[in-house]
C-alpha cells in the first residue's frame, strides 16, 4: 500500500472520529507522534495525514500546541460540509439530517433555474438540450442504470441553464452539492427513487413546454412544484431505508413495544 494511500485512509478516520464527535471541537487532536504509533506509521508520514485533515476544514493548526479541532458544524462551509456528509454515513442520523438539507438546497436551486428559465428568452439551442436528453435516456433504459452518470448529466443540464441565466452563486452551490451526492452512492441511488425514465419524461415535458413559447398557467406550475416537492420527500425517504434507518427504527419499536 503506497504512502499517499496510507495517508487518505488515515485521515478519513481521523475525520470519521471527529464527524461522530469521538474528538470534540476545542480540543486537540493527537500528536504527530501519537498519531504515528497508533497506525504503525513514521513522522513524515502523520505529519501529512494531519495536514490532509486540516486540508479538510476540519482542524488548523496552532503554532506550539499542534492541531486544534475545529466546530465542523458550526462554522464549516460547503468543502467541509461535503467532507462531513462522507464521513457521516456510517452514522444514519445524522447523515440523514445533513441529506434532508442537501435536497432542500438542491431543490430550491433546480425549481429556481426551471422556472426562471421557463420565463426567459430560453437562449439554449434545444437541440443541445435534446441531445443531453437522448443521452439520459440511453443510460435510463440499459439493463442496470448507471445512476451516477444520469446524474451528472442533469446537474450538467442544471448548470447550463444557472450559467444562462447569470445566476453563478446559484451554480457555485450546486456543482458544490453535485461533489457531495456524486461521491455517496447511497445519496446517488436515492434521487432514483423513482424509475430512472421518470428523469427523462420530465425533462422532455420541460423542454416541450420552452419550444411551444406559450409557457404553462399558473395551476400547472403549482402542481409542478407540489409534485417536485413530493419526489423529493420520496428521495430522503429512499436515503433513510438505503442507510438502514427504517429497519431500525423498526427493530428499536419492536424491542420495546
Amino acid at each position: 500500500m503506497g504512502s499517499q494511500t496510507v495517508v487518505a485512509d488515515v485521515a478519513d478516520e481521523l475525520a470519521r472520529r471527529v464527524a461522530a464527535g469521538e474528538y470534540q471541537p476545542g480540543d486537540l487532536m493527537p500528536s504527530v507522534r501519537q498519531v504515528a504509533e497508533e497506525f504503525d506509521m513514521n513522522r513524515a508520514t502523520a505529519q501529512l495525514t494531519l495536514g490532509r485533515l486540516e486540508s479538510y476544514g476540519f482542524v488548523e493548526a496552532r503554532r506550539g500546541k499542534g492541531f486544534t479541532i475545529r466546530d465542523v458544524r458550526e462554522a464549516g462551509g460547503i468543502d467541509v460540509y461535503r467532507h462531513l456528509f462522507r464521513f457521516s454515513i456510517p452514522m444514519p442520523e445524522i447523515a440523514i439530517e445533513m441529506f434532508r438539507d442537501i435536497v432542500e438546497v438542491e431543490r430550491g436551486i433546480v425549481m429556481e433555474a426551471l422556472l426562471a428559465y421557463t420565463g426567459s428568452a430560453q437562449e439554449i439551442d434545444p437541440a443541445e438540450l435534446k441531445s443531453a436528453i437522448d443521452e439520459l435516456e440511453s443510460l435510463a433504459r440499459l439493463e442496470v442504470p448507471d445512476f451516477r452518470q444520469i446524474l451528472a448529466i442533469e446537474v450538467t443540464l442544471v448548470r447550463r441553464l444557472l450559467t444562462t441565466l447569470g445566476l453563478s452563486m446559484q451554480r457555485a452551490i450546486l456543482n458544490s452539492i453535485g461533489e457531495m451526492v456524486l461521491e455517496v452512492p447511497e445519496a446517488v441511488a436515492a434521487f432514483f427513487a423513482g424509475a430512472a425514465d421518470l428523469h427523462v419524461l420530465v425533462w422532455r415535458a420541460l423542454v416541450a413546454v420552452w419550444e411551444s413559447g406559450s409557457g404553462p398557467s399558473d395551476a400547472q406550475l403549482a402542481l409542478f412544484e407540489d409534485l417536485f416537492g413530493m419526489y423529493h420527500e420520496k428521495v430522503v425517504a429512499k436515503f433513510e431505508e438505503l442507510l438502514g434507518a427504517v429497519d431500525a427504527a423498526a427493530e428499536t419499536h419492536a424491542a420495546t413495544a
